[in-house]
């Protein structure tokens, strides 16, 4: 097939693209910098430049990559800037459909989240409604989620990727990363509220996956949501941060979790990492690793510029 990836340097595209690749598909990805096009071409990827933002130039882009599909992996979150990100899941996501509908792709495989659902008492599964009664700030991402799954289902054929909360190298679980620092700083609170969690090597298979996965939306998650008061003391030991002091608060509602036995017992995706238990044991990275995240739309790569 050919691909048309939007976010092709991010956490998830740099692992994405070389395993597309790998799969004998062809690749074209989408960058803002020069630096990135170098990046993209000895992975064996094609690379054009265009800003998300700007439609006509975008539009342009992918129809001259005549893609089959394209797959939205585009986020804004390296400045913790959440309505930045709603943004891009809105105009970012509208004008990258609008693009994959004028270049006759049919298919759209997109990135989204696993903890928008409304609360509950037990994991969320994918008919589970979303959180559009919450009160902001939450409401704002959880109305982002619901526009970008809303316009990608404007597709002949959509697969939406609600992943859980990504960890392993360029995210902000890793060793180095915005939560090794709040657990350093005693910011992560051990409490009741339950995460879902996907290795990032695992939520990038999963996208390959669904290159043939039917229409819908799939909970990317490992098979352990787990309460806070279990997970974060064992991310802080895996990062050499202190031990936290566990705090008894009641639940947050929405903080639930998700469940993936349809991705694993239908979809027959199997993550490589099947709880966060043993993937934190991989956080600590080898001697000498660097990773640069641009500041304006997220993107990641390692070891330098180009």
């Amino acid at each position: 097939m050919r691909v048309f990836l939007a976010g092709a340097t991010g956490v998830i595209g740099r692992i994405l693209v070389p395993e597309l690749i790998a799969a004998g598909h062809q690749v074209t990805g989408l960058v803002r910098h020069d630096a990135q096009v170098h990046v993209l071409k000895t992975q064996g990827a094609d690379a054009v430049q265009a800003d998300v933002y700007d439609a006509a130039a975008l539009t342009a882009a992918v129809i001259a990559a005549q893609p089959d599909v394209v797959m939205h992996q585009l986020t804004d979150l390296s400045s913790g800037n959440f309505a930045a990100n709603s943004t891009i899941r809105k105009t970012g996501t509208r004008n990258l459909v609008d693009a994959a509908l004028a270049a006759g792709a049919r298919r759209v495989v997109a990135q989204s989240i696993a903890w928008a659902y409304e609360g509950g008492d037990s994991p969320a599964v994918e008919g589970t409604p979303l959180d559009l009664g919450a009160s902001m700030p939450r409401l704002g991402s959880v109305e982002g989620v619901a526009a970008l799954e809303e316009i990608v289902a404007e597709v002949p054929e959509w697969v939406v990727l609600r992943y859980g909360t990504l960890y392993g190298p360029g995210t902000w679980f890793s060793k180095g990363g915005l939560m090794d620092d709040k657990a350093r700083a005693g910011e992560l609170v051990p409490n009741s509220d339950v995460s879902s969690f996907v290795h990032v090597e695992d939520a990038a298979a999963a996208a390959v996956q669904a290159l043939d996965w039917p229409s819908g939306p799939v909970n990317i998650v490992d098979d352990a949501p787990a309460a806070a008061a279990e997970w974060v003391p064992a991310f802080a030991r895996s990062v050499g941060a202190p031990e936290p002091v566990p705090v008894d608060l009641e639940r947050t509602r929405w903080a639930r979790g998700a469940d993936n036995h349809y991705a694993r017992n239908q979809l027959h995706w199997t993550p490589q990492y099947q709880t966060w238990r043993e993937g934190f044991l991989s956080l600590d990275p080898p001697m000498g690793r660097l990773w640069f995240v641009d500041l304006v739309d997220g993107t990641a790569w390692e070891g330098g510029r180009g």
